[in-house]
């Protein structure tokens, strides 16, 4: 998808774009905790100067990232793989155990030792965003990076609200889960080896069909998985 092709009245340029913010909200609960632990230590006056420095760095790096993986996704066959791994990292989601990670965040009382943590430990939790929203931005850079600038300062900004949301309310992680197999399917379905082997036309007609399959798929191994799990309050 070329942002060019697309006016800014054009409904289908919008929802996109706002696919790709939900997406790096909804996934980025995590990224919040750890950009308020990591800054925790720090004094009240540099508090906010750290969270807004660490976002700034990660946002930069995110999008390098981003774009090489976008890049790197119209090679045939990484589709396919990134379709697998965007599929485990949504069932991941659905059955990981909340907060294991939260106390291995080391916090600082240094400003830039709290900056390096928050843009290290952001990129290296990002892996699920960033191959959803290469997924989703397809062949528009333009796209992908507006995307991640406008969603990245509302996660920062809304850390805390984000998180609260997410434990009030678990269905949201559900919704996240499903959209990342939906985003899998859509990515799977536009291989360019699948392309070349069935042609443009069908894997077309195919698109929702099989972004269907990868959001129940999702869903599905998420609730066999947790439904197999013993109960820890007995």
């Amino acid at each position: 998808m070329d942002l060019t092709s697309f006016s800014l009245g054009d409904p289908l340029l919008w929802g996109k774009l706002f696919e790709i913010i939900l997406l790096n909200v909804i996934l980025s609960g995590d990224n919040a905790v750890v950009i308020a632990l990591a800054c925790r230590a720090l004094a009240p006056e540099q508090r906010t100067k750290g969270i807004a420095l660490g976002a700034a760095v990660a946002v930069v790096l995110r999008i390098a990232f981003t774009v090489v993986i976008a890049s790197l996704l119209s090679m045939p066959f990484l589709r396919i793989v990134g379709a697998g791994l965007l599929i485990w990292i949504a069932v991941k989601l659905l059955v990981e155990d909340e907060g294991q990670d939260e106390d291995s965040i080391a916090a600082s009382s240094k400003l830039w030792k709290a900056v390096q943590t928050v843009a290290i430990a952001d990129i290296v939790m990002s892996l699920d965003n960033v191959l959803a929203i290469a997924g989703v931005a397809r062949d528009s850079m333009p796209l992908l990076i507006v995307g991640l600038v406008i969603s990245i300062p509302l996660i920062v900004v809304g850390a805390s609200l984000i998180t609260n949301l997410l434990t009030r309310f678990p269905i949201l992680v559900w919704a996240g889960a499903g959209l990342l197999g939906w985003v899998a399917g859509e990515m799977l379905d536009s291989d360019p080896w699948l392309v070349t082997r069935f042609g443009a036309e069908l894997l077309h007609q195919l698109e929702y069909p099989v972004a269907i399959l990868g959001a129940l798929l999702v869903l599905g191994l998420g609730y066999l998985i947790k439904s197999r799990r013993p109960d820890p309050a007995h």
